[in-house]
């Protein structure tokens, strides 16, 4: 191996390193937090109701608390004058955006349909009531995936950006846009799709999910940047600010997993083949658009550190507003709302898989190392080895 080669190999496998302790070993920490939650919803299940009764206009005050301090410590670190340098080379954010709002969420409607609503339909029996009116049980299961489907991902992607070696100028951009558009398109084509598969939601229900559970955190990321740049400076900003604050988001995550299935651990326990049948078409789902936003990337000529970013981001989703609009629309205990659950299940792993797949990919495209975030990726081991 040269030097250059060895240098390059050096960099890229001390900079796995650099994750943090709950980075490295998030698929873990998922796992035990389900398990935990579990047990606490089958030996504690007053807590549950408990918790559940702690809500205003249907928004679980437990969950609102958490899901804000998971996603706002990503809204905080976006750079929105970025879009200006970003629309130089709008290939990559085209790409994304296309993807994310033209063919994710009409393949996963056919998908859902396809496995819940005929394959597996025998298999899934019985019906509950929301807002008074019965509907069978795959088709909240649908309801479910529908509303993950169309929530593109903004706040795990800095992640799979970063353990991609991606250009994370342009994940930040990605990122930035998806959360603008959420809040004008999630509630138009959320309501359309589900109405469309006989489930008929309230306009307004959707619409203050979105202004919660993205807008919130947008809102109050943009305003504490731009004061604490203005007062602080951006080398504080990056340097001690970020510091402390980037456990948050992790543990954010891992407290509402434990909620959420301290929550659903009754009904997960009883209905383990339905966790797996949700499971497939989602599964499914993920790993298409992730091979047709990556083909199409390599189509286009894109660098390498533009198109793993794009892929990921399009393969992904925004489960957390995805949990919170189904929590908020049919209810804590519904079929969509434990539907959402098994995307937060699959998602870790799976995107870690789809990680390693890039990595290993990389010699499809031309390079421009000088914007990736680390070094060649076809020098490194995985970043968990």
């Amino acid at each position: 191996m040269s030097k250059n080669a060895s240098q390059v190999n050096s960099s890229a496998v001390n900079a796995g390193g650099n994750l943090s302790f709950f980075e490295k070993y998030l698929t873990l920490w998922v796992l035990l937090c389900i398990l935990v939650g579990i047990a606490i919803g089958r030996t504690f299940p007053g807590v549950a109701d408990a918790l559940d009764a702690m809500s205003i206009y249907q928004v679980s005050i437990p969950i609102a608390v958490c899901l804000f301090f998971m996603m706002y410590p990503i809204m905080v670190k976006i750079d929105f004058s970025e879009a200006v340098r970003a629309a130089r080379t709008p290939k990559p954010v085209l790409l994304t955006l296309g993807v994310n709002w033209l063919i994710k969420p009409f393949t996963m409607v056919v998908f859902a349909q396809f496995f819940l609503g005929w394959l597996f339909r025998p298999l899934i029996e019985g019906k509950e009531i929301i807002r008074g009116s019965e509907i069978a049980l795959a088709n909240s299961y649908i309801a479910g995936t529908i509303l993950l489907g169309i929530a593109p991902c903004t706040a795990m992607v800095l992640l799979w950006g970063y353990l991609s070696y991606g250009n994370q100028g342009h994940t930040l951009v990605m990122a930035a846009v998806n959360a603008l558009l959420m809040l004008f398109l999630y509630a138009p084509l959320g309501r359309w799709l589900l109405a469309a598969n006989q489930m008929v939601v309230p306009w307004q229900t959707i619409v203050l999910s979105v202004l919660i559970y993205v807008g919130l955190p947008l809102a109050a990321g943009m305003y504490s940047r731009y004061w604490i740049f203005k007062h602080k400076g951006k080398a504080w900003f990056e340097r001690r600010f970020l510091k402390y604050l980037s456990p948050v988001t992790t543990a954010a995550l891992l407290i509402t997993l434990v909620l959420l299935f301290a929550f659903k651990g009754e009904l997960i326990v009883n209905n383990p083949l339905h966790i797996l049948l949700i499971a497939v078409p989602l599964f499914i789902q993920t790993n298409f658009i992730f091979g047709i936003t990556y083909v199409a990337a390599w189509k286009l000529k894109l660098f390498y550190e533009d198109a793993a970013p794009a892929a990921l981001i399009g393969s992904s989703n925004h489960f957390e507003v995805a949990i919170a609009t189904a929590v908020i629309l049919f209810g804590l205990n519904s079929g969509a709302a434990l539907a959402t659950v098994v995307g937060v299940l699959i998602e870790v792993p799976v995107m870690l898989m789809l990680v390693e797949v890039c990595k290993r990919t990389a010699f499809w495209f031309p390079r421009e190392p000088e914007k990736a975030t680390l070094a060649d990726p076809r020098c490194i081991k995985p970043f968990n080895s």
